[in-house]
């Protein structure tokens, strides 16, 4: 199963080389990345984030990362755009097998996560396609459980997490060479299973 275009209030297409220049360009606001490197990145170092993104999301089949195109401005509810040429870029969406150094390597844990441009924030759009994602994670894909994390101190992204009905599982502190503001808190991971996913469906 290849990873498919998904529908919600937003566009959902699977990341290819020619979204190398958005991605650039979301990672060129360092308060999209406040929480994450503290910094803008360059475009060397998005080449090189962008390739260890193909490289995961061929991995596990249907898994991967989206980039999200919205009508609108992607407004909940709003229609989505027929193809990304007819829509506004919105931001990057992510659901690839789980991993980093406190992961075991289990190709049936997905990891959530989502990167907006700063002018899309607080419309919802972030939740709505994390469900859609969940969606697809658990219901198409089949995966046993999906993970989220993110700097203790970043309410925002924490509040998305809990809108979606993930819930917290645990606090943590890895070591880091150049902490940011705020990692004295340490890191927080919220998760969801599949018996959850089902139980929120028919509830």
């Amino acid at each position: 199963m290849s990873q498919p275009v998904l529908r919600t209030a937003l566009l959902l297409v699977p990341l290819a080389d020619r979204h190398l220049d958005l991605e650039v360009q979301l990672d060129s606001d360092p308060e999209v990345l406040r929480y994450l490197y503290g910094r803008a990145r360059t475009r060397d170092e998005v080449v090189v984030s962008h390739a260890n993104r193909i490289a995961l999301a061929g991995k596990v089949d249907g898994l991967g990362y989206w980039m999200a195109f919205g009508t609108d401005a992607g407004v909940r509810g709003s229609t989505p755009p027929a193809t990304e040429e007819d829509g506004e870029f919105v931001g990057l969406m992510m659901l690839p097998p789980a991993h980093g150094p406190d992961q075991p390597d289990d190709p049936s844990v997905a990891e959530l996560g989502y990167r907006l441009l700063r002018r899309h924030w607080r419309k919802g759009l972030a939740s709505e396609a994390s469900r859609e994602l969940l969606r697809h994670a658990f219901d198409t894909v089949g995966q046993r459980r999906v993970i989220a994390q993110t700097m203790a101190v970043n309410i925002g992204s924490r509040r998305v997490m809990e809108s979606v009905g993930l819930r917290y599982a645990r606090t943590f502190h890895p070591s880091w060479d150049d902490p940011l503001p705020g990692t004295e808190h340490g890191e927080v991971e919220y998760a969801m299973t599949r018996e959850e996913w089902q139980t929120l469906r028919h509830g």
